[in-house]
């Protein structure tokens, strides 16, 4: 038996969607629901939990010019670690070789973010260079270019997701994004939406950091 595919109509309205949260001592739940189908189920346990992601200000207790890194208090049980290679400006300029001592100095506070959870007796590891995750697009708000990820193979596809966020990013705002995969199939609705929340929740940081410094 053949089976032809019917195009649908480009005016029908969009599937009602949930989010639906349960927290518990030992676990959170989140699942995405379109006309209550779930679409997206994300699972969450405390025993688990790391702390990649997480953002902090963070204070410079000791430089070490020898390694080129430096060890950063944020809080946590041991000071975390900072290298030369994740500060922002090295990571900007690759094949520029740059030096921590000139670039950060004891008591300095300083925002960083973790991107390697604490391991036995080693602190964790942070980066200067703050990400922000969206559902459609990763802000990258100290950055000013667009990067696609590599799973859209097609250069039609690139172009045209590019070219679409392009038009949407308010002027005189960070330009800082990389557009994920799920970001195919999804409408400019959607996409305005996941770069207000960003740039609201950058902007959150911003203020927080500054007045906490």
């Amino acid at each position: 038996m053949m089976h032809q595919s019917i195009p649908l109509p480009r005016d029908l309205p969009r599937p009602q969607e949930q989010i639906l949260v349960n927290i518990t001592p030992q676990e959170t739940r989140v699942a995405v629901l379109e006309d209550a189908i779930v679409q997206e189920l994300h699972v969450e346990r405390a025993a688990s939990r790391g702390i990649v992601g997480n953002i902090y200000l963070g204070q410079v207790k000791r430089v070490l010019p020898g390694m080129q890194s430096a060890f950063i208090e944020i809080g946590l049980e041991r000071a975390a670690f900072l290298h030369i290679a994740d500060v922002l400006e090295q990571r900007q300029h690759p094949t520029e070789p740059q030096r921590i001592e000139k670039m950060l100095f004891e008591g300095q506070t300083v925002l960083v973010q973790v991107i390697k959870d604490p391991i036995s007796t080693k602190g964790a590891r942070l980066s200067t260079q703050i990400s922000l995750a969206g559902r459609f697009l990763v802000h990258l708000p100290q950055e000013e270019h667009i990067g696609i990820s590599q799973k859209i193979e097609l250069e039609a596809d690139r172009l045209g997701l590019k070219t679409r966020l392009e038009k949407l990013l308010p002027e005189g705002t960070p330009r800082g994004y990389i557009i994920r995969t799920s970001a195919e199939t999804a409408s400019d609705e959607a996409l305005q939406a996941d770069i207000e929340y960003l740039s609201k929740l950058w902007a959150d940081i911003k203020h927080k950091s500054q007045h906490l410094a």
